[in-house]
């Protein structure tokens, strides 16, 4: 519950609490699928508390949003779908590299304005790349929140703490559709997962409201840190097809 209430700071200002609890979960014995479940619940519930917090400060643009929410959900149940019969090893090593580039853009673009700018890109475009993202969710998933962030800032010209608020509700539309597979597949440990979202609800508030009340100053360092933190990661596992081709020519 304390890993889950540090966790629910980090997704609501960045992204990227999963790195804490999925490994938390199965310290504890929890087998990985039914940890990756129990997480989609907890999460779910956190990333929720986060977007009523930044619904209540008027941040959120519901009406704008609401098609991209439902394309981020159906694609993120077409993810889960194709994940029973594809592997998803392969993303794992391009993976790394996306979020690398995500990490140099922000590095070396202009610093994020608080204030919205000119979209270079229009409404079915927004759809279009938020039902992708929303199937890589449902498929495979860490760094989602930061490639939301990232699309919002550069390519639809929105300030970091507006982009921030709107990933919270992309986020929790492709969530809650991934979650009902896991349910309907019974992967889900009701207990754990209900105790940890009791933390992670407190935990989404306080990232919320630090967000509204810091803006990015604290989003930007803390979103290329966890970006960074994910590849790292990934790229730790000797069965990484990229660390694999690495060290097969070393």
């Amino acid at each position: 519950m304390a890993i889950a209430f540090v966790a629910g700071v980090i997704d609501a200002l960045a992204g990227g609490g999963g790195l804490l609890t999925i490994p938390a979960l199965m310290a504890a014995g929890i087998p990985p699928v039914n940890a990756i479940a129990t997480n989609k619940l907890q999460s779910s519930l956190g990333t929720a508390s986060a977007v009523y917090a930044f619904a209540r400060k008027g941040r959120i643009d519901f009406r704008r949003f609401l098609k991209p929410a439902l394309a981020a959900f159906v694609g993120s149940a077409l993810g889960a779908w194709a994940l029973q019969s594809v592997d998803p090893g392969f993303l794992r090593g391009l993976i790394p590299l996306m979020l690398i580039a995500m990490v140099i853009y922000f590095m070396l673009a202009p610093k994020a304005s608080e204030e919205d700018r000119r979209s270079w890109l229009g409404p079915a475009s927004l759809i279009g790349i938020v039902a992708a993202i929303g199937f890589y969710d449902g498929f495979f998933g860490p760094g989602t929140g930061a490639f939301l962030t990232t699309v919002l800032v550069a390519l639809f010209g929105m300030g970091l703490v507006s982009a921030t608020a709107h990933t919270k509700f992309l986020n929790l539309a492709s969530n809650l559709a991934a979650l009902m597979i896991l349910i309907i597949g019974g992967k889900v440990l009701w207990v754990v997962g209900l105790l940890m979202a009791v933390s992670s609800i407190a935990g989404g508030q306080v990232g919320a409201h630090l967000a509204l009340r810091i803006g990015g100053k604290a989003i930007r360092p803390l979103l290329l840190t966890m970006s960074l933190l994910l590849t790292a990661k990934l790229l730790a596992d000797p069965t990484n097809p990229l660390t694999r081709f690495v060290l097969e020519r070393i």
